[in-house]
């Protein structure tokens, strides 16, 4: 990363702070979005039933209920190890996406070691499928990995790029997408739009991390959003429909609200007491 981290990870999720020595102050946005609840277990069960079917050891394990049961238990953390594998993946593309701006922009990278990484993994067809999205669509960066900040809604995040693309300055979030049985890279979810919403609306970007210093954001008047599918068989861009930013931002703005309130319900004393009967009072004859 080019700046310092300045968020953290709290019991009410990833947080921010103004400086390194400052404390977690606001949300990051994708904490926010989390809000959202998201029902995964039917993604879960497949994942899981996926890993038991195709796994070389379950003819042997057919017919000893001891060792069915051993195999589903392992096989039963598979959406876990999916997940884990695929942050880690995204990480190593972000990063070679990250560099190759910094190359660009004529500061300190390490380009060559971050598709290194992803040669070790077999993953250089991300690297390669990127650099041809960023020759095709002469990506001209402004600035990488900057971190923003939103002191009227009470958030802060992380923008991926910043970039003139066809003489537009440019929002862009990246996502690491798998590849679908046709060999296309699979489609972005919907929320990438309040993520870039939340970056267009944002009020400030950090300076020195160290010191803690911000100034006014420059990119939020007439940006455009775009989300990019970063995938092995190519790179997909998507713009943001401008007519629906408001809806995303009030989404997003909704969100922050619930972020609010929750951490409010669970400081607070237990919601449930026991309740007794009521008192039987004698009655005198």
């Amino acid at each position: 990363m080019t700046q310092p981290q300045l968020a953290h990870q709290t019991n009410a999720g990833r947080m921010y702070s103004r400086s390194l020595l400052g404390l977690p102050e606001v949300p990051s946005i994708t904490t926010v979005i989390g809000q959202q609840h998201l029902d995964l277990t039917g993604w879960a069960s497949h994942m899981a039933t996926t890993a038991l079917i195709t796994d070389t050891r379950l003819p042997e394990a057919v017919g000893s209920p001891a060792k069915l049961k051993t195999l589903a238990r392992q096989c039963n953390d598979a959406a876990e190890r999916f997940r884990d594998d695929s942050a880690a993946r995204g990480d190593r593309v972000h990063d070679y996406a990250e560099q190759v701006a910094l190359r660009m922009l004529g500061k300190p990278h390490t380009m060559a070691e971050a598709r290194e990484a992803l040669a070790q993994h077999n993953e250089v067809g991300f690297a390669d499928r990127f650099d041809e999205w960023w020759e095709t669509y002469q990506v001209k960066p402004l600035a990488a990995e900057i971190t923003v900040w939103n002191h009227t809604v009470g958030y802060a995040g992380t923008l991926d790029l910043v970039a003139e693309i066809g003489g537009k300055v440019c929002l862009i979030d990246y996502k690491t997408r798998g590849t679908d049985r046709f060999g296309r890279v699979k489609t972005l979810s919907d929320n990438v739009v309040m993520q870039l919403a939340a970056g267009f609306k944002a009020e400030e970007s950090l300076v020195d991390a160290e010191a803690g210093t911000w100034e006014p954001w420059a990119y939020g008047d007439d940006a455009l959003l775009i989300g990019v599918a970063l995938g092995e068989t190519e790179v997909v861009a998507y713009q943001a429909n401008p007519q629906t930013l408001p809806q995303y931002w009030q989404k997003f703005w909704a969100l922050r609200q619930v972020w609010q309130y929750q951490q409010a319900v669970e400081a607070a004393p237990k919601p449930l007491q026991p309740l007794g009967p009521p008192l039987v009072v004698p009655q005198h004859s």
